[in-house]
């Protein structure tokens, strides 16, 4: 069976429970589609509906799975027949994942280690791991397993998180990988190429506490001629640029994946590093940015949402500005464009009951214009205007009516970006209302019912939706007012 191609191409952060306003563990990526608009939806699946024998939609990948799923969230493709994608999800012990960010490689590593066609990829990673670990270090070992057994067909990015620690598995070839934990006071920033630009093989052959690898990998380098430095004893390597040998370094990285990092980095240590001037290290088509930074404030869910909402606002290559030289408009691929399906940020907070440990911020459509809805994962039941779809556009889908307003904001942007930003923030600060009203309800209980978790997702989806039809309206009188046959008068 012919690989149906699924082209997708995500930006992800991830942020370690001391670089946080809160102490949790975040983690959060948006899915962006070439082919299509993909639409998306957010779903539950039951032990009892988790498959036994899973098989892939869209190649020829199979496999019988352990007998005793947890129960999980996802967020597949909406469509029949183009594949699960689950993308990201929490199961029932507060373990969450995200797959994948499609990442890149080069030559000489796919020469040594071609990809496998009927191996597994991102339609099958988050539906045949998320439900069988209780911890993210397990789901670097499953994966692990996993890659050896099967391959894979492409490059992925996956991250693995608990209340503790986050991993961050980058894949290399068809059967190897990379791990690398998150370390607690940084953050991490991931489009789409090889990242991971410091590892430490001593861990990784040792105690594997901060790194983890291929058990062949050093032989793997040396069997196939990978090592581009002058070192040759990589086994005592700490701090080691895995990102030069396993990486791509090609031309359309200046303009599509760099400068997304870049962004994100110089929005959160705007003070320390120059990424301003073209000449300097950090500049905005560098081939040496980092992976991981100490911020140099705590990081909040606005600042996530802010940065994977990126038109590269407040500089010269922001597609929607008016002045000054207009000739960088567009010049990079921007984080939030028309393509984004969905984004999933996952919160792991710590001292709090078990069954309100995480919420899971969902977005839906362009990033630029949408909001997010907090949910919390223990539930049996999802909201339905999250969970359901119709082929046809309406306005009672979250979905749509997000590319709805999107698609009329986008055309008159100058009218409509504050009647987007006052919702936005209303809907953002409200949404925390909610959230810590509803903690300290749940937290003087002994215990917490489903049923009053789908009650509180509930309330909280209903506020949401009212206000985006509000805000639908406000939106559709600012483009009527622009059509091309408008006229000063009227009839009378």
């Amino acid at each position: 069976m012919q690989k149906k191609k699924h082209y997708s191409s995500c930006t992800t952060i991830l942020v370690g429970k001391k670089a946080t306003f809160d102490g949790s563990t975040m983690m959060a990526r948006d899915e962006d589609i070439y082919e299509d608009f993909n639409p998306k939806r957010h779903i539950i699946i039951l032990p009892q509906n988790q498959p036994k024998k899973y098989k892939s939609s869209t190649g020829d990948f199979e496999l019988i799975l352990p007998s005793n799923p947890l129960q999980y969230s996802s967020k597949p493709d909406a469509r029949e027949g183009s594949g699960i994608f689950g993308e990201a999800g929490t199961n029932s012990l507060n373990i969450s994942m995200t797959a994948t960010e499609t990442i890149t490689t080069n030559a000489l590593v796919l020469g040594a280690d071609p990809f496998v066609d009927t191996g597994i990829g991102e339609e099958d990673l988050l539906t045949i791991i998320l439900p069988y670990i209780k911890t993210a270090r397990e789901g670097v070992f499953r994966l692990e397993a996993l890659l050896e057994k099967y391959g894979t067909y492409e490059s992925n990015g996956i991250g693995f998180q608990d209340e503790n620690e986050i991993w961050w598995v980058e894949t290399i070839g068809g059967h190897h990988y990379i791990a690398k934990r998150v370390a607690d006071d940084e953050y991490c920033v991931c489009p789409n190429y090889f990242n991971i630009n410091s590892f430490d093989f001593v861990d990784a052959y040792g105690e594997r506490k901060n790194n983890i690898c291929s058990k062949d990998l050093l032989d793997f380098i040396k069997k196939n001629n990978l090592n581009l430095t002058n070192n040759k004893d990589l086994s005592k390597e700490k701090n080691f640029n895995t990102r030069l040998i396993f990486g791509s370094h090609t031309d359309i990285d200046k303009y599509y994946n760099s400068p997304r990092a870049w962004f994100m980095l110089r929005y959160f240590n705007k003070t320390q590093y120059d990424f301003d001037n073209e000449d300097s290290l950090f500049n905005s088509e560098s081939d040496n940015l980092p992976w991981s930074l100490k911020p140099e404030h705590k990081i909040t869910i606005d600042d996530i949402k802010y940065v994977l909402s990126s038109h590269y606002q407040g500089t010269k290559y922001d597609p929607f500005v008016k002045y000054g030289d207009l000739t960088f408009r567009n010049k990079y691929r921007t984080i939030g464009y028309n393509k984004n399906g969905e984004l999933t940020l996952s919160h792991i907070r710590t001292n709090l009951p078990e069954k309100i440990k995480c919420i899971e911020w969902i977005a839906f459509g362009p990033n630029v214009f949408n909001v997010f809805i907090p949910q919390y994962s223990r539930v049996n039941n999802p909201n339905k205007y999250l969970e359901n779809y119709t082929e046809e556009v309406n306005t009672n889908n979250f979905y749509w009516i997000t590319r709805l307003n999107a698609a009329l904001a986008d055309q008159n942007f100058d009218e409509a970006k504050p009647l987007v930003e006052k919702y936005q923030n209303l809907i953002g600060y409200k949404n925390m209302e909610f959230i810590n009203n509803f903690d300290k309800k749940f937290k003087e209980k002994n215990t917490i019912d489903e049923n009053e978790l789908e009650e509180a997702n509930d309330i909280i989806v209903k506020f949401v939706k009212k206000e985006l039809s509000k805000l639908l309206n406000e939106l559709l009188f600012v483009s009527s007012l622009k059509m091309k046959n408008a006229y000063s008068r009227s009839d009378a």
